[in-house]
């Protein structure tokens, strides 16, 4: 098929340049007559190399027919240039002879390599491309880029089997002396994608004693140490080719970590490209994004790296968890970056030292990207206790501490969740005088990703054996409740969540009776838990629940049932069990209970408000007259009042019945004011005033809230 191809270009009269060595020689040897198989399977001659070192002089040998195969047109001579024919410009014609008997000599040693199986004809290829390109007196990177350039025209048209396979041998002969200026000849070639280019390299992948080669050139290449931007995404492309190759993961032996971050760093440049050429703005984790998106193949040629390695776990994980996604999203690529640390940490631990021990260095990097990319694999690997070890203790949370200080909110943010996995993985709670000051700070930063991290980790310091729970309590009494009604879903959860796990740690204390700082906490935030049960945010109102859970196990209230039924039903009922057995055990908090929820009314959430004046009025009914001050009654009434104007009927609704149980009150205080003897100043039977035959039970009608399961028509006329 080659000596077809050769004839059909002479028949043209294209130029001979067009052929790669291998088609050239098997047109030669068809004109010669020589049959095109093998050749004769004797000894192999050694690379007498006279005819290319003197080119001149085996170019003036005689060739029959010579003249009329060429045509004998002066016109129609061709030069040789960099390995392959081409048409030349009129003044170098006195060289075109002189040039070709070298260029035949030469295809013919080299197809007569190419022959031969497995390394030995590569390595004689090599030695006499080497040794030929050198004695043309020109530069050698000039030759090698002219031999690809002409395998990447001619191979399209090159027959399967023999001949394509001899074209391919010939790019592996030079790789194998010449990596790098193969690469830089096929990197162009690759960027827009290129179906030839990608065949070749596969080729190369699928050479063993190429590909390791090869695919660290393509590593610095995308590094971008020596090259442009377009340069990195090329060999970005190229990387994908050859990792998808079976097999060509092995040759990464060595540089493995090192080939992952490259990767992954890439990956953080395309996110926070201002102007990317093709990268998606929303892309799907099943969907491997546009046909040509850099983004998309970058994290190809990372599935393929992770996978070819059998970490295949990994890019399972990643796929579930939508980790995929967020790495080319320029604002979550780091949240990526956490989520593959994590997934490599649970199901490829063998690589954990080398990529540990890499991204050190790069921690102190000056391009942004590399440096946060390392400082999230950094905060992510201290998951790993074997791999947290290889660094003391003190200097990991020296260096943790230290990112508290820096300017930048994301390398705060990753110093948070590197002490809270650093408090996770140690036996006991250690250095606390340094790990909680730097939490308990971030509790007043303005980002919601610092607040979240640094509860996150309190609450690990909770899960530790020892944990110190009253110093914490004592900690978090002034900072915790007011982010319990924090306008950030995800703070308001997350703080809702950390009081549940206090109260879990210290419910001995709790269940002693002992009034120590946890106990005043709890008390503290029994009014925003139970209005949270309503939240329009799903995860704080389940995060209420729990924690109210929490709180009823270790006070044993024995009111689990009916907070549940509040939680799931909206029940009227149910509240109002809960509100009677506060104010029976708490009466002393009834004001301070009042109070709080009177702060709800104005809330910007309609089902807040309406919950906040139906916990008022039950309180209220079953609040003894002696308990409230006719100031916070006032107040009540006359905040009460302006509600019962709210453009959400429930809420008018909920606020004009809660309005008429705190006239009654002020009504019973008066009377019993006026039965009350001058100085006298307690009335032990009057405590329990929610039975008062003048006070009728609230009614209160359609819940406005939206249930969380089956919903409930509640009235409470029937309470007793």
């Amino acid at each position: 098929m080659a000596g077809g191809v050769w004839g059909w270009g002479r028949a043209r009269g294209g130029p001979l340049g067009a052929l790669t060595l291998t088609a050239l020689a098997e047109g030669i040897r068809a004109s010669r007559g020589q049959p095109l198989g093998p050749p004769d399977t004797g000894p192999e001659p050694e690379p007498e190399l006279e005819p290319v070192v003197e080119p001149r002089r085996a170019a003036c040998i005689p060739r029959a027919g010579s003249e009329k195969e060429r045509g004998g047109s002066g016109q129609e001579k061709r030069q040789r240039h960099g390995g392959f024919i081409r048409s030349p410009p009129l003044a170098q014609t006195a060289r075109r002879s002189q040039e070709e008997g070298a260029l035949e000599d030469l295809a013919l040693y080299t197809a007569a390599c190419l022959e031969e199986a497995g390394f030995a004809g590569t390595q004689a290829t090599a030695l006499t491309l080497s040794s030929a390109l050198e004695a043309r007196g020109e530069r050698l990177e000039d030759q090698v880029h002219g031999l690809v350039r002409g395998l990447l025209a001619q191979v399209p048209s090159l027959a399967e089997g023999r001949p394509r396979r001899a074209a391919l041998r010939v790019l592996s002969a030079l790789a194998l002396e010449h990596s790098r200026d193969v690469v830089c000849a096929l990197l162009p070639s690759s960027l827009p994608p290129d179906r030839v280019a990608a065949e070749l390299w596969r080729s190369l992948s699928r050479n063993q004693r190429v590909n390791g080669q090869v695919l660290v050139q393509l590593l610095w290449a995308l590094k971008g140490l020596a090259g442009s931007q377009s340069e990195a995404l090329a060999a970005t492309r190229a990387l994908g080719e050859m990792l998808a190759v079976s097999g060509c993961v092995g040759a990464t032996r060595g540089f493995y970590p090192h080939l992952l971050l490259a990767l992954v760093t890439q990956l953080h440049e395309l996110a926070r490209s201002t102007c990317p050429p093709d990268t998606p703005k929303a892309w799907a984790p099943s969907h491997p994004g546009p046909p040509h998106s850099h983004a998309s193949c970058t994290v190809e040629a990372l599935k393929a790296l992770l996978a070819g390695d059998g970490s295949r776990m990994v890019v399972t994980c990643m796929e579930q968890a939508g980790g995929w996604r967020r790495l080319v999203g320029a604002h979550t690529h780091l949240e990526g970056v956490l989520l593959l640390a994590s997934a490599m940490v649970a199901h490829a631990d063998h690589h954990l030292r080398g990529l540990f021990a890499d991204l050190l260095p790069r921690l102190r990097s000056a391009h942004d990207t590399q440096r946060l990319t390392a400082m999230a694999f950094f905060t992510g690997l201290l998951q790993s206790r074997p791999t947290a070890r290889l660094l003391p203790e003190e200097v990991i949370l020296e260096r943790l501490c230290a990112w508290q200080g820096d300017p930048e909110p994301t390398v705060r943010w990753l110093g948070l969740l590197g002490l809270g996995h650093l408090a996770l993985n140690r036996g006991k709670v250690r250095h606390v005088s340094t790990l909680l000051p730097a939490l308990l700070g971030a509790l007043a930063e303005s980002d919601a990703r610092l607040v979240g991290a640094a509860l996150g980790a309190l609450r690990r310091v909770l899960l530790r054996p020892r944990a110190p729970v009253r110093l914490l309590s004592a900690e978090l009494g002034p900072r915790l409740p007011p982010l319990l009604d924090d306008a950030r879903e995800s703070v308001r959860a997350s703080a809702v969540g950390l009081l549940g796990s206090l109260v879990r740690r210290g419910r001995g204390g709790l269940r002693v009776g002992l009034r120590g700082p946890l106990r005043k906490l709890v008390l503290q935030s029994l009014v925003p838990l139970l209005l949270r049960l309503s939240d329009p945010s799903r995860d704080t109102a389940e995060s209420s629940e729990w924690t109210l859970a929490r709180c009823d196990q270790a006070l044993r209230w024995g009111l689990l049932e009916e907070v549940v039924t509040v939680a799931h039903y909206d029940s009227p009922e149910a509240l109002s069990r809960i509100c009677q057995r506060l104010v029976q055990w708490y009466p002393s908090h009834v004001p301070s209970f009042l109070s709080q929820t009177q702060g709800y009314l104005r809330s910007p959430q309609k089902p807040l408000r309406r919950a906040a004046a139906v916990l008022i009025g039950f309180l209220v009914h079953h609040s003894s007259p002696r308990c409230v001050n006719q100031d916070l009654l006032d107040s009540l009434f006359q905040d009460l009042g302006q509600l019962q104007s709210d453009p959400e009927p429930a809420v008018g609704a909920a606020a004009h019945v809660s309005t008429q149980q705190v006239a009654l009150l002020a009504q019973a205080q008066h009377h019993l004011c006026r039965r009350c003897r001058p100085g006298l100043l307690r009335l032990p039977r009057l405590r329990r005033c929610h039975a008062h035959p003048a006070r009728p039970r609230p009614v209160y009608g359609d819940s406005p809230f939206q249930p969380r399961s089956l919903a409930g028509r509640w009235d409470c006329s029937g309470l007793g």
